[in-house]
């Protein structure tokens, strides 16, 4: 099983909407229904400490930046590792892979879906659909390596990188430069602990 998120997943969504612009701190850490916006805290989340981890985590982003990183997380990021690690630990047949997709597109970062393209080798600027979010010139070599990756991993069980398992938690991070890293999100899968 391959298993993955984008860096940026929900941004896509903040941005969309215009809503990024409108967060606010007092956002991030009021009641769990905030001027219109949710807080930290109807993620489960105690407010005030998810601020200050994600805040030690990337200290130059605004308010708007840490929600989607807090959604991110919650949507996507925190369930795709709970998947991973419970496939690994089953020791389910052939495999499991993880990987993240880092390539930041234009203006928006590595969104939720942007990887599409990549994986079908696909990614130009005048693709259907998805050519708007890829910029004048999507790098051609990771849209290479990452549909290699999953046409070798449906031909045989193995896209080219190392299993993921508890103890290194081996994840593929395609982007400007792809590499394999080890155990990439302690302090989220530590911060999310226990929250479902």
């Amino acid at each position: 099983m391959i298993v993955g998120t984008n860096t940026d997943d929900w941004r896509l969504w903040l941005v969309a909407s215009g809503a990024m612009a409108r967060i606010t701190v007092d956002i991030l850490t009021g009641p769990v229904r905030a001027y219109g916006y949710q807080s930290l805290a109807a993620y489960g989340l105690p407010a005030g400490q998810a601020l200050s981890a994600y805040r030690m985590r990337y200290p130059e982003a605004s308010p708007g930046d840490l929600l989607a990183a807090v959604q991110t997380d919650w949507w996507m990021r925190i369930p795709a590792i709970r998947l991973a690690d419970a496939h690994a630990a089953a020791n389910a047949g052939g495999g499991t892979y993880m990987y993240e997709f880092d390539w930041a597109s234009p203006g928006l970062g590595a969104v939720h879906a942007v990887e599409v393209p990549f994986v079908f080798d696909t990614a130009a600027a005048d693709a259907p659909l998805f050519g708007p979010l890829l910029g004048n010139d999507p790098p051609q070599e990771l849209a290479r390596s990452m549909h290699a990756a999953w046409v070798s991993f449906a031909g045989t069980g193995d896209p080219g990188w190392p299993r993921y398992d508890l103890g290194r938690r081996a994840t593929m991070r395609f982007g400007a430069v792809s590499r394999v890293v080890e155990d990439p999100r302690p302090w989220e899968r530590a911060l999310w602990e226990g929250i479902r």
